[in-house]
């Protein structure tokens, strides 16, 4: 992707006869004429996120009825996984319609979906993708979780940060897991020192929110890590950014809390 055209501009025309070279091998009656123009026919005038979102309504109107079935055939196409630590918006663009026709059309469907997702994010993201089922199948989203933030993926260990982030940017904001930031917190100890920079920055950013939606909380737990972990390099670096948003307004506990390091 050239960095000189809008992000948006990709999620268009081009792209829908991407998606549909991409799909008619695996499925010969993919409609991709009638696609190609749903998508031209609304595209024009939308931001980013709108234009996703036709995308994917649009292959959910293509595609079988039978979201299994759909589903099965949208993974054929997610191509080789990204060894990288970058290229998730920019190689796996393309993706990105895939990813919110699970997060739109997959939420009964809880265990397909979340594999889906499993295999997404290693080429592009399915940060945005699992939000509403932590909403709606908060348990078992826990339980997959805690088994993923041990992935030998460093993309699937970060979805385990990025994708619970309170704040997440792009997204709506959304709560503390189960109403309690300790669940938040508890999920990102085995990651603290994780090999890769991408996914210690995620806990950093993830840390950060917590800090100005619960800060006492966060605070607190940092006081314990710092204590248990003395002055481990990638820690302090997590720490220091983590804290950014409260050094920058002077908080006197987080300024503390750096003298530590």
């Amino acid at each position: 992707m050239s960095e000189t055209v809008a992000l948006k501009e990709y999620f268009g025309v081009e792209l829908a006869h991407r998606l549909s070279d991409l799909i008619k091998p695996s499925h010969p009656d993919f409609p991709d004429e009638w696609f190609v123009h749903a998508v031209a026919d609304q595209v024009g005038p939308l931001p980013l996120k709108a234009r996703v979102a036709v995308i994917a309504d649009a292959l959910h109107r293509a595609l079988p009825p039978d979201y299994a079935q759909s589903l099965q055939i949208l993974l054929t196409i997610l191509g080789q996984e990204n060894e990288t630590e970058e290229g998730m918006f920019t190689n796996g663009y393309f993706l990105m319609p895939v990813a919110f026709y699970v997060e739109k059309y997959g939420l009964q469907h809880f265990d397909l979906s979340m594999q889906a997702m499993y295999e997404i994010t290693k080429r592009h993201t399915s940060e945005y993708a699992i939000r509403p089922y932590l909403t709606c199948h908060q348990d078992a989203c826990m339980e997959l979780l805690n088994k993923w933030r041990h992935d030998p993926n460093l993309h699937v260990r970060r979805l385990v940060s990025e994708g619970t982030r309170p704040r997440l940017p792009w997204a709506k904001r959304m709560p503390a897991l189960k109403g309690d930031p300790a669940y938040n917190l508890a999920l990102l100890v085995p990651l603290l020192n994780d090999p890769s920079f991408y996914v210690r920055k995620s806990v950093a950013n993830h840390l950060n929110d917590l800090t100005k939606d619960y800060r006492e909380a966060t605070l607190g737990w940092l006081h314990v890590q710092i204590d248990r972990r003395g002055r481990d390099e990638h820690f302090a670096w997590i720490v220091r950014h983590a804290l950014r948003s409260l050094v920058k307004s002077g908080d006197v506990e987080a300024c503390a809390l750096l003298e530590k390091l």
